[in-house]
């Protein structure tokens, strides 16, 4: 499968995504940044690559940015979980 993302952001969800993707959480930092790459133009597999993960990693990440916004990039804790 390949061809482009039908992902797209307006300009306060990419300075969302830039601020997230600063962030010391690092899962959130690199689903930030596959999404902001998502919109340069980036494919799955090249994401992949270059995060040293699995294309259907990728994909997922982009699919929660598609129905949630930069809000579901964010990492959340189980419920029950202490901290």
């Amino acid at each position: 499968m390949g061809g482009k993302s039908p992902v797209t952001a307006n300009d306060e969800q990419r300075v969302a995504l830039a601020a997230l993707a600063g962030a010391r959480d690092r899962g959130e930092a690199d689903r930030a940044r596959a999404v902001l790459l998502t919109l340069l133009g980036w494919t799955s597999p090249r994401i992949a690559e270059a995060f040293g993960v699995r294309e259907d990693t990728v994909r997922p990440w982009r699919s929660d940015f598609g129905r949630g916004g930069v809000e579901a990039l964010k990492a959340s804790i189980a419920p029950g979980h202490c901290r």
